[in-house]
């Protein structure tokens, strides 16, 4: 089959990629988000230069923010440039492109990816959670994307502490469990560690940095397990920069999964597998886990059809 032109448009970079039906990336090229920029220039002359040296079918662009699938639209993206939502379109990109376009929520293609592709390949019913600056998740049921016209999995926005709420503090799971969030904790804590020097410090055993980490983990633990009573996955596959740190992410999950989790065989934890690019490979099965079509999901066997 001919290949699909994948594309990341993130907050800090903007990627693209050709990638084969079986995952398999041909060619990539990337350039910094310009937050400078009015308009969409650049990024839609990063994708028309890739697409004209290949021959693809389609494209499909991963996007930090709520889409709305019916109308090929971006309805929110905080971290993109000023004004760059609104010049997102389905119709914008077709027209330069020349290429049908599905626009898509980053976890959501990133979710695809890791389901037909990563560590989720020998399940059907798969939760992607991604734990970066933000937290995000994408659902397959059957191998199929959960997809409503607005895109959903928004569990980072839901409410975990409702006294808080009422208070009018962080309440919600992106704003006690991310990324940004530890950070918080970590400089309230008197910690001047972040990033990769807090994972160091905790792993040290730091009691302030275990502490600050345990309860974000706390917070990401019972939003995993609430998800999983909603949709039933038997396996959640944990990715993004914060999610990418082995058992520090996992067992916490676990133990929230045992306290909280559907009765009957807990589902299985596992950190992502394709690093940084699993939604520019989620591109190559985007059509198939969005497909209709009961048959269209990965098998238990691990190879996508």
């Amino acid at each position: 089959m001919t290949p699909v032109l994948a594309v990341d448009l993130g907050g800090t970079n903007m990627r693209v990629a050709v990638v084969d039906d079986d995952g398999t990336i041909l060619d990539r090229a990337h350039e910094p988000t310009p937050h400078g920029a009015p308009t969409i220039d650049l990024f839609v002359d990063l994708l028309v230069d890739m697409r004209e040296r290949h021959d693809v079918s389609h494209g499909v662009v991963g996007l930090p923010g709520r889409v709305d699938q019916q109308d090929g639209l971006l309805l929110h993206a905080p971290n993109l440039p000023a004004g760059w939502a609104d010049q997102v379109t389905r119709e914008r990109l077709e027209g330069a492109l020349g290429l049908p376009v599905a626009l898509a929520n980053d976890a959501d293609l990133a979710a695809v990816g890791e389901a037909y592709f990563g560590a989720g390949r020998e399940h059907r019913d798969v939760s992607y959670v991604t734990i970066s600056t933000g937290v995000g998740a994408g659902v397959l049921v059957g191998g199929r994307l959960l997809l409503p016209r607005f895109s959903g999995g928004e569990i980072g926005h839901t409410v975990i502490d409702r006294g808080a709420a009422a208070r009018g503090a962080e309440a919600t799971v992106e704003g006690l469990g991310s990324g940004t969030a530890i950070a918080r904790l970590a400089a309230a804590a008197g910690l001047e560690a972040s990033g990769a020097e807090l994972i160091r410090i905790v792993e040290a055993g730091d009691p302030r940095a275990v502490g600050v980490w345990d309860e974000a983990m706390r917070v990401i633990g019972i939003a995993i397990a609430n998800l999983v009573q909603v949709v039933g996955s038997t396996c959640v596959v944990v990715g993004g920069g914060v999610g990418r740190n082995g058992e520090l992410v996992l067992t916490p999950i676990r133990t929230a999964l045992e306290e909280l989790g559907p009765e009957g065989p807990p589902p299985t934890v596992v950190t992502a597998a394709l690093g940084d690019d699993p939604g520019l490979i989620g591109g190559a099965a985007w059509r198939r886990a969005a497909s209709t079509s009961p048959s269209s999901g990965p098998h238990p066997s691990g190879a996508a059809p």
